[in-house]
């Protein structure tokens, strides 16, 4: 069945611009609020942000369905065309784009490189869905991902942070990242909301049967992923009050590359699929895949590598801003390319047996 965007999902922008202005206004009118947050921390782990990060990869998390995965196998073309956009294309470009268009701000660079390794598992069945694709195979695909990032995201930020930058020259900004930090921060942020959003699949599942799991318990806490990344937003920009007057100068510098990557992405992705002759509802579902990302990983790393006051986590903050009005547009694009390139006769919406 066709769904709609949600009512929050279709306002976030304005979302995340009213809580970046209430959470300057907050440190503006409470100057003590950074000492406030700093003292409600455990080591080196801030505890309200910690929740709210967590928060907002557990909905996400438990929406995957797993048992899926061996379906996945089936269409070796469709899987081998999402992974290599997924695990090759996607970070090289945005890398490119970052390292091209930031080279003289290495913070702002890094957080885009950041974004760009952490492969969206949120927000794509909503895009896929608008754009009457298979929402099967984004789900298998969003599976993928989810097993996928966990094992690998921590050798990626190494690979594109402290490796390729020096090979390619560009060392000098110094901005080798502890691998053993990152490691950290995505068995935390990552590994403890799978393996929460993995039991609790499975126990809602087998106590209360699928569909109260799909009609009551997923609808209640969907909503949790918006509201802790506006909470995490409020809690950063606080923090900011003193640099209002350079944010928006800072705004534009990361979305022209977020931009440019949501476009050439979904581009390269669509094309490369229909050259491959996937059936538009698939192709639609490799796209989108390959197009999101999952900044709520990325602004958990960058927090928790970089601090709640870095230019990384700034860049991280950004991404959701540019992508929910882009992403709307490309949905816009890919069924006008629908019209264009594919007989509608010819399309389906069920896997290949």
């Amino acid at each position: 069945m066709q769904t709609k965007l949600r009512f929050l999902d279709r306002y976030l922008t304005l979302w995340i611009f009213l809580a970046m202005l209430f959470g300057i206004l907050l440190g503006n009118i409470f100057p003590g609020i950074t000492t406030l947050i700093d003292s409600l921390s455990w080591g080196t782990t801030n505890i309200p942000l910690a929740i709210g990060l967590l928060l907002m990869l557990y909905p996400p998390l438990t929406k995957v369905e797993y048992g899926l995965l061996p379906k996945a196998i089936k269409n070796k073309t469709v899987l081998s065309v999402s992974l290599i956009l997924n695990w090759i294309v996607g970070p090289l470009l945005m890398f490119t784009l970052a390292v091209i268009l930031l080279r003289d701000e290495p913070a702002y660079m890094t957080g885009l490189i950041l974004i760009g390794l952490a492969r969206c598992i949120a927000m794509v069945i909503v895009w896929n869905d608008l754009a009457k694709g298979n929402r099967e195979y984004a789900a298998l695909l969003i599976t993928l991902n989810s097993i996928f990032q966990i094992f690998s995201y921590s050798f990626y930020v190494w690979l594109f942070l402290n490796v390729l930058p020096e090979k390619l020259g560009i060392g000098s900004f110094n901005i080798a990242v502890p691998m053993r930090d990152v490691t950290e921060s995505v068995l935390l942020y990552l590994g403890l909301p799978f393996v929460l959003g993995f039991l609790s699949r499975y126990t809602c599942i087998k106590m209360k049967g699928k569909h109260w799991f799909q009609t009551r318990f997923l609808p209640f806490i969907s909503p949790f992923t918006l509201y802790a990344l506006l909470f995490t937003i409020v809690l950063m920009f606080s923090l900011k009050g003193e640099a209002f007057l350079a944010l928006p100068k800072d705004v534009i510098k990361v979305s022209i590359p977020l931009l440019l990557y949501f476009v050439l992405m979904f581009l390269i992705s669509f094309f490369t699929g229909k050259a491959f002759g996937i059936p538009y509802d698939k192709n639609a579902a490799v796209a989108f895949t390959a197009t999101g990302n999952n900044f709520e990983l990325a602004i958990a790393v960058a927090i928790g590598v970089f601090g709640i006051h870095s230019p990384q986590a700034f860049a991280g903050v950004i991404g959701p801003l540019i992508e929910v009005p882009v992403l709307i547009l490309l949905v816009r694009t890919s069924l006008y390319l629908k019209k264009q390139f594919y007989d509608p006769k010819k399309s389906t919406h069920t896997l290949h047996r």
